[in-house]
């Protein structure tokens, strides 16, 4: 089955998702509903505990926790490199995509609060340039912009960019040192019908 994709308008594709999502509290019940619960009752936000706990080990144990983390997402032989004067590269993997096709993937581990730069993400490149078919940063913090741009350069040896946000979620993904709760909330709607 093939799609047009000029014919996909993305302003009518945005505002039919806005139309289907769930209706906001008003922010008045919002901060009334926050007041009722003590501070310690409050759930601690697990995304950015997760990050300041990712930011705490030393660097040969993210290391291993991004090579963990990487065979949990598919890929194989994966080695932490671990040496010092290696241009910044922590590990390679192979990501097969088939039984046809597979990539060698070089990637760096960077434990940082702030931002990588482009010229970072230039380095590394340098320093894989002729030993594998992409490259793979993962930081606990962000990408700027231009290094966003320098990541996607034409005529380069592509570079995915993997910051914080992105590497939480798959770590929630693959419930990889995360432990699922269940809640529930009373749906005050429904119990309006045996009120009466």
């Amino acid at each position: 089955m093939s799609v047009d994709l000029s014919s996909l308008n993305a302003l009518d594709i945005f505002k039919s998702v806005q139309a289907n999502r769930p209706k906001k509290a008003k922010e008045s019940e919002v901060h009334q509903r926050d007041e009722d619960i003590s501070e310690e009752e409050k759930p601690k936000d697990h995304r950015a505990a997760l990050l300041e706990a990712l930011q705490s080990l030393p660097p040969n144990g993210f290391e291993r926790l991004t090579q963990r983390l990487l065979r949990e997402s598919g890929f194989q032989q994966v080695t932490v490199t671990g040496k010092s004067g290696d241009g910044g590269i922590d590990g390679i993997g192979t990501l097969k995509v088939n039984p046809f096709v597979s990539f060698n993937v070089l990637f760096q581990c960077r434990r940082y609060q702030g931002a990588v730069t482009p010229s970072q993400v230039r380095d590394f490149r340098g320093a894989m340039q002729g030993r594998a078919d992409k490259g793979l940063i993962i930081t606990t913090g962000t990408f700027t912009l231009d290094a966003k741009k320098e990541a996607r350069r034409d005529g380069v040896p592509p570079i995915e960019l993997v910051d914080g946000d992105i590497l939480v979620e798959m770590f929630e993904q693959h419930e990889l040192g995360l432990v699922p709760k269940r809640s529930y909330e009373i749906d005050e709607m429904f119990l309006q019908e045996y009120k009466k």
